[in-house]
């Protein structure tokens, strides 16, 4: 499905029926990898209505007039407000998607009725972030030599160095990231190496005080790419908020840990039906 706004053609699908849910995803990503990491949770779990979507230039959308963030979050609530005219709905963001979900949340607040953020990219500013050193978890030097160049690219640094770990990176990879990124218009990147206009122009973290709807933010002890300490410190922000800093985990959790998404996830959509019932 496509939505026209003034400033993109964004496109779209939609899964199930019940309270609404938009998801976001990373930048240069597209749907496909939120659809393949949380439609399996939501197999077991009714009265739901997902719906993905593709950010404008990125994926199937297509940006009009799209020169910084700000422009971003403005396309965002154009097309909720067309998809969802005037209904609550919750939010779920991974990395730069989480960023915009809170954004979101700035300008809809009464409307939302919960919030997850994923691997957030809480500081848009690569050099700003707090980062952990990147050390391998297990180390296993000829296999990675094993790769050719362009496929060590690709995957990047590889925090568990076997076989079934790197089969699962490669299979995530070769299907959904690399794709995603050749699809990307050129003003993408370009954005996106520009802090001022990969940022907000008004003070996120200030401006999100105090969200009180149930909250899930999870965080990669080894995501080398947005860090987690950076997360922490917006957790005040969030009194409902269940706060996760996993082990074993990077920027492209889960490769290996299905069942702890789903495990967590489940647990914030509890909460957020019960906090209805109490109503």
């Amino acid at each position: 499905m496509k939505c026209e706004t003034d400033t993109a053609t964004i496109d779209y699908e939609e899964h199930g029926e019940g309270r609404a849910i938009v998801f976001l995803h990373g930048w240069t990503m597209n749907r496909r990898l939120e659809i393949a990491d949380y439609e399996p949770i939501f197999s077991a779990r009714v009265g739901w209505r997902r719906i993905y979507l593709d950010l404008p230039g990125m994926g199937l959308s297509v940006a009009k007039r799209i020169g910084n963030q700000d422009d971003m979050l403005a396309a965002l609530l154009a097309f909720i407000e067309r998809v969802l005219p005037g209904e609550r709905f919750v939010l779920a963001g991974t990395s730069l998607g989480s960023y915009l979900a809170r954004g979101i949340a700035v300008r809809l607040r009464q409307r939302i009725d919960g919030l997850l953020l994923r691997v957030p990219a809480v500081i848009p500013d690569t050099a700003r972030r707090t980062l952990p050193a990147f050390e391998p978890l297990v180390r296993d030097e000829a296999l990675v030599a094993s790769l050719d160049e362009q496929e060590r690219a690709a995957l990047g640094n590889v925090l568990v160095q076997a076989p079934g770990y790197l089969d699962a990176l490669r299979r995530k990879s070769h299907a959904l990231v690399q794709p995603a990124i050749e699809a990307c218009a050129p003003f993408v990147p370009q954005m996106r190496a520009d802090p001022k206009r990969y940022a907000f122009s008004f003070d996120l973290a200030a401006a999100e005080k105090s969200f009180t709807k149930p909250t899930l933010i999870v965080a990669g002890r080894q995501d080398t790419i947005v860090g987690y300490r950076d997360a922490w410190a917006i957790l005040e922000s969030y009194p409902r908020a269940t706060f996760a800093v996993l082990d074993r985990a990077d920027h492209v959790w889960p490769v290996e840990s299905p069942a702890l998404l789903a495990a967590l996830v489940d647990d914030w959509l509890g909460r957020i039906e019960k906090a209805e019932q109490s109503i």
